[in-house]
């Protein structure tokens, strides 16, 4: 007489190969690094010579600022 085990277990484990593969896949595309193709291998500004954001939304609030008195100005002299 043959066990029935074996012929159970062989859906079970393709049932797992099935979903184990996928999240095997996503899990190792979330880990891998992102390649940027836009950018040749030494162009790369260091990031010591590239202003910080805050440094960016400090001038244009600054050049903001300014625009706004000009406006002032120009509405207070009419």
């Amino acid at each position: 007489r043959e066990a029935p085990v074996p012929k159970m277990l062989a859906p079970c484990l393709l049932r797992r190969a099935v979903l184990t593969v996928p999240l095997v896949f996503v899990v190792a595309l979330l880990l891998a690094e992102p390649v940027l193709s836009d950018q040749e291998a030494g162009t790369a500004i260091p990031a010591e010579s590239r202003p910080c954001v805050d440094c960016h939304a400090f001038e244009f609030m600054q050049r903001a600022l300014q625009d706004l008195k000009k406006t002032a100005y120009n509405l207070d002299t009419r």
